[in-house]
């Protein structure tokens, strides 16, 4: 064999191990709207065995905050819907982020704040003995106020401000490249994107094909949201081609920022994920597509390219979710979105856990959180103890709600012409 020949087996051969060794970075959402979750020293291990490099929390449990302290994980920590108003006044939100952000650096590597969850699509907040207040209205002041927190703790530039939206903010999204924002939230958004503009904080979107395979399984092929379609669509106006329908949800998105002005700013996953198990009605539920979302997911932000539309960007994604969560409420599917099931073995097969072994130890062993979770945790966030915010957009509006794969619907019909 020549000398050249072997050279490039070895090569590739080694780069081979490489990669399976050390996985693109990605991020995991890790949501704990449960009563039998491993502590958060156990969650820090699984996060490490999947080779993820950050996670998005929806609230700033100081028992998670804590763990994470030296970990090597930047950490987002949320401010649910529910406590959007309290951040109007502005000693409440320096109060917040004191007691929630500041007493965990730098320890814990906080890198951002996400300021509700999909508030501009969740327009009604309802609490206890409290009239109902207008999440569009409060939304970005609060985020204002919190910025202007960290201003003042000179936090600012290492900490961004921003907020995750549902794909029900598009008006339409076919094809990618006409992707526009509903009217009726035309002047809260532009003034929501204008704020992330001038603190450089990126647009956040929760996308999930899985919704619109579920809506009409007989018009989405499967292949298409899996991330094998090979043969892809093409938008007729750029002659883009796309073989999966995240990028197709994510350029939509980018077309509609493009539409009001703001065609440079990044644009972040804030959830995407598939559920390993679901009601007869939630087709396409199920550990084997679950594991190729997730894997295939995994290969494709392993290639550190971006879309169709801006294949320079590195696609930037958090997965959903860590675990399990037995007390979420609404379908079935909802309460199996874990990559991990509660007593932290894998809910499906996947190749990275074969090529790491450190699934196994843990700082703080196993065992699980007294009390049932967040809730039996003192002196939660800062607040009384109410539910994150996500609780409220995942039982009505936000996955098991359908327009967001209407949306995309339409151009998915062209696959078949």
């Amino acid at each position: 064999m020549e000398k050249s020949t072997l050279f490039l087996l070895l090569h590739l051969t080694f780069g081979l191990s490489a990669a399976l060794a050390s996985p693109a970075p990605f991020g995991v959402n890790y949501g704990q709207i449960a009563d039998n979750l491993p502590t958060p020293n156990r969650a820090v291990s699984l996060v490490k065995s999947l080779g993820s490099t950050s996670i998005k929390l929806y609230d700033a449990n100081p028992q998670v905050l804590c763990a994470f302290a030296n970990s090597g994980v930047s950490v987002t920590v949320g401010l649910g819907n529910e406590h959007l108003p309290s951040m109007l006044d502005t000693n409440s939100a320096l109060s917040w982020v004191k007691t929630n952000v500041q007493q965990f650096l730098p320890d814990t590597k906080i890198v951002a704040i996400a300021m509700g969850n999909e508030a501009l699509t969740n327009s009604t907040l309802n609490l206890p003995s409290s009239p109902p207040v207008n999440l569009r209205r409060v939304l970005l002041p609060a985020m204002r106020n919190v910025h202007q927190a960290l201003v003042g703790l000179a936090l600012d530039k290492q900490i961004i401000v921003t907020t995750p939206h549902s794909l029900a903010v598009l008006e339409s999204s076919y094809p990618p490249s006409a992707g526009r924002f509903k009217k009726e939230l035309a002047s809260e958004m532009k003034d929501v994107v204008d704020f992330l503009c001038n603190t450089s904080a990126p647009f956040l979107v929760n996308a999930y094909p899985f919704i619109a395979y579920k809506t009409d399984p007989k018009q989405v092929p499967l292949e298409f949201v899996l991330f094998e379609y090979e043969q892809g669509i093409v938008d007729p106006k750029t002659n883009l081609k796309y073989d999966n329908m995240l990028f197709a949800q994510i350029d939509a998105v980018r077309s509609a920022l493009t539409a009001i002005g703001y065609g440079d700013m990044s644009v972040h996953v804030s959830e995407t994920g598939w559920p390993s198990k679901g009601d007869e009605d939630e087709s396409g539920a199920s550990t084997s597509n679950a594991r190729k979302y997730v894997e295939n997911l995994m290969q494709v932000v392993g290639r550190k390219k971006g879309t169709p539309m801006k294949p320079d960007d590195i696609v930037n994604v958090h997965v959903f979710a860590l675990f399990n969560e037995n007390l979420k409420v609404g379908p079935t599917s909802e309460r199996y979105y874990g990559i991990f099931k509660p007593d932290g073995t894998p809910s499906y097969d996947l190749s990275v856990l074969n090529h790491r072994n450190d699934t196994s130890t843990s700082s703080g062993g196993g065992g699980f959180i007294g009390g049932g979770g967040i809730y039996g945790s003192s002196n939660y966030s800062g607040f009384p103890m109410t539910p994150p915010g996500y609780l409220s957009f995942s039982a009505s509006t936000g996955r098991s709600w359908s327009a967001p794969a209407l949306l995309i619907l339409p151009w998915i019909i062209m696959l078949f012409l």
